[in-house]
């Protein structure tokens, strides 16, 4: 099978941007990160679990407690009241580094120390001294209390760049890494010697609490995070390794004290696929990274002000088996992070929601199967547009390109809502190009073809057959189709002496006013004019566009153009011009369709003896004075729509088999009450008719002459009265034989 050239296009589009999927550009990275910040703002807010709390340093607690950085009895006396308060787990998302800054505890050990060098130490005066030292070691009150409390996990930071590090020496990074080597993972399994290079995130400093207050602590977890491409925090590495050893962050250390279980993960060649606490598997990227679930903009976890919990104005319930994340909020001092949901996140949050992502496995995964996914949404996005663009032009397409895109955005969003991240940019991009690219490609060569096409039949075909000429050119070959479809005729009654009564000019002025009109009505219901033949319009439903109702559509057609003809003969009656009859035939059957003729000159028309067939039941309509005449085989196939009176079984000239005929009367319901049972004693008249009960036929066809005139009745006295004096015998079939076309 030979392809189009458009064809080509699109195939060439998708599969480039299946390479460049692949590829994975800095500029697609960023829109795919945007798309999915899109993404959790159009699911909105989420409720977190009751598990985790923030408490707060915000700006009250620094009106009432002091500028921070706070004094480590701040600190102490926190935990204490965290401790009392039933706090199942105390995070501190902050490192104390250094030494708490106290200039009389220096002072107060001098003094004492240069006593006890002089032995003018008085016994009792040395232990005031000691008892005042120990107030004034606010690190020692803090270590103490994190000793005392077994809850605590204090937090540290790494370095995941080699620049900036000049300002830590040998002898800091020594002691920081001693401080945080109890805290590594310990239960990590390697598939095989491959494994053990597998890329992970790998830090080059850390920097961790003093010594004093590491030792005391229960635990310690990093707070570091690494941003995506665009500055983001959208994942969190929840192992890091540093000097041979893997570190949790700060919310495993935090969920291991609570669960009060052990953390452990294996490492295939490939890369990480999840780490397990207890019973939780969490699933990471190959690079150990979770993607964070956020739930909504700050304050989404509840916040508690550092100085209410330590001066006892919350209560003890609301805090009591919590995990409490310690966190600055504060303008000025907190680390503001960038999320999908806000520009300006306090990090304290970020832990709280990893927490919370781990603790109710409310995971958004995208796992390496996703790009099965991904990469089937482009190639099937991409196929689909282009084929319908074989078969369809610019504007339709559009439609369905439209609606592609629209199912697509819809799957990928009901994917992210099962907790499944895919890309969404890739297979949008992919449908946006393949359409622009066979758009751009039409307009500069298939452009020509559609205007000389649109030139050379404009003036003589439909234009919904225009369009499919210019859709499928191939259309203009010789040759035609066999099809069910509807044939429609109409001529206009008494034409030659109408023609007489006026001048050329009048009749051709009256005739565009009727044929526009007309064929304005035919083309409402998507039929095709085939021809004109002065009066005569000869046109059929069904072609070139399938239409199933073709049969439902030439019918309410016809009924528009009686309706419409009446009200132009009201209009030309006062104008005191000649008004215009038109008699109609419709049979729906098997024809030929196509373009008949010559290369040099072809017709788009229609061929049979089912057309034949109409046009004889338009010629019908002179003898019984009726205006509108259907075939049995159109009123089956438009019953539901249409009122009818069925006429007679008639025998057309040229056609030996006989046919049911009816007259097209209304659309389904628009008969009135008179009308209606007119036609139903029409109806048993023509039963008396066809059993020769002659005198019956002719009683029910003459109560509907009292009443009104009815030429159809009329012809069936005339009829009886013949055949009461010879009548027909037992074989009669009550066919009628027309004798004239």
């Amino acid at each position: 099978m030979k392809l189009k050239r458009s064809t080509i296009i699109g195939l060439v589009i998708t599969f480039s941007v299946i390479i460049a999927y692949l590829l994975d550009p800095a500029v697609l990275k960023f829109m795919e990160l945007k798309s999915l910040d899109l993404k959790f703002q159009t699911r909105g807010i989420l409720q977190p679990g009751k598990e985790t709390v923030i408490a707060a340093i915000d700006e009250k607690s620094l009106d009432e407690l002091g500028r921070w950085p706070w004094s480590r009895n701040i600190q102490a006396r926190l935990v204490n009241k965290l401790t009392e308060h039933g706090a199942r787990v105390i995070a501190f998302d902050a490192v104390f580094s250094e030494p708490d800054t106290n200039p009389g505890l220096a002072k107060i050990r001098d003094f004492k120390n240069s006593l006890q060098i002089n032995n003018e130490a008085d016994p009792t005066l040395i232990k005031w001294l000691n008892l005042v030292e120990d107030e004034s070691d606010t690190d020692q009150q803090f270590a103490d209390s994190l000793r005392k409390s077994q809850r605590t996990v204090l937090g540290y930071f790494f370095h995941f760049s080699e620049t900036g590090l000049e300002h830590l020496g040998e002898e800091l990074l020594e002691r920081s890494f001693e401080n945080i080597q109890g805290t590594h993972y310990n239960a990590v399994r390697f598939a095989s010697e491959e494994a053990i290079s597998a890329y992970l995130q790998h830090a080059y400093a850390v920097e961790s609490n003093i010594s004093i207050l590491s030792e005391a602590a229960s635990s310690a977890g990093f707070f570091s995070f690494v941003p995506d491409y665009d500055g983001a925090f959208r994942r969190i590495p929840l192992i890091v390794s540093y000097k041979d050893y893997f570190f949790p962050p700060l919310s495993i250390q935090s969920l291991k004290l609570y669960l009060d279980k052990q953390v452990s993960f294996y490492i295939p060649e490939y890369g990480m696929e999840s780490v397990e606490i207890g019973d939780i598997l969490i699933p990471t990227d190959k690079q150990g990274k979770l993607l964070i679930n956020y739930y909504g903009p700050p304050n989404t976890f509840p916040h508690y002000s550092i100085t209410d919990i330590i001066n006892d104005r919350i209560p003890e319930d609301f805090l009591k088996d919590k995990i409490v994340i310690v966190g600055a909020t504060a303008v000025g001092i907190y680390d503001l992070r960038i999320t999908p949901f806000e520009k300006n996140y306090p990090g304290v949050e970020i832990h709280a929601t990893v927490i919370d992502n781990i603790l109710h496995q409310r995971f958004l995964v995208q796992p390496e199967w996703a790009k099965l996914i991904d990469l089937s949404a482009i190639l099937i996005g991409g196929v689909i547009v282009t084929f319908v663009f074989a078969k369809a032009s610019v504007f339709p397409s559009l439609g369905y390109t439209f609606l592609a895109g629209c199912f697509f955005l819809w799957f990928n969003y009901f994917l992210f809502q099962q907790g499944i991240q895919c890309r969404i940019i890739s297979p949008l991009l992919n449908l946006v190009l393949v359409y622009a690219g066979i758009t751009i490609y039409r307009l500069f060569t298939e452009g020509k073809e559609k205007r000389f096409i649109k030139g050379a039949f404009g003036q003589y075909l439909s234009p919904i057959v225009i369009e499919q000429l210019v859709a499928y050119p191939d259309l203009l070959k010789l040759g035609g189709e066999r099809k069910i479809l509807t044939a429609f005729f109409s001529d206009v009654a008494g034409f030659a002496g109408i023609s007489e009564k006026l001048s050329p000019e009048e009749l051709v002025e009256l005739l565009n006013v009727y044929l526009t009109e007309m064929t304005d009505i035919i083309m409402k219901y998507e039929g095709t004019v085939d021809k004109f033949e002065g009066d005569a319009i000869i046109s059929f439903f069904g072609a070139p566009l399938p239409l199933e109702d073709h049969a439902k559509r030439a019918c309410l057609a016809s009924l528009e153009m009686q309706k419409r003809l009446q009200e132009l003969r009201m209009q030309w009656k006062r104008e005191g011009k000649q008004e215009l009859y038109v008699r109609i035939g419709l049979n729906t059957g098997p024809m030929v369709v196509g373009n008949m003729g010559s290369k040099s000159r072809m017709d788009y028309t229609i061929m049979g003896d089912s057309v034949n067939l109409a046009s004889r039941l338009e010629g019908a309509n002179k003898y019984y004075g009726t205006y509108s005449m259907i075939s049995e085989s159109t009123y089956n196939a438009a019953r539901e729509v249409v009122e009818v009176r069925r006429l007679d079984r008639i025998r057309v000239i040229g056609k030996a088999e006989p046919v049911t005929v009816y007259e097209l009367i209304c659309t389904k319901g628009g008969l009135e009450p008179q009308h209606a049972k007119q036609i139903a004693l029409f109806h048993d008249g023509l039963s008396y008719y066809l059993e020769q009960q002659w005198d019956k036929a002719m009683n029910c066809f003459q109560t509907i002459l009292e009443k009104s005139s009815d030429s159809p009745s009329s012809i069936y006295i005339e009829r009886c009265k013949k055949l009461k004096i010879k009548p027909p015998g037992s074989n009669w079939d009550g066919v009628f034989s027309l004798t004239e076309k």
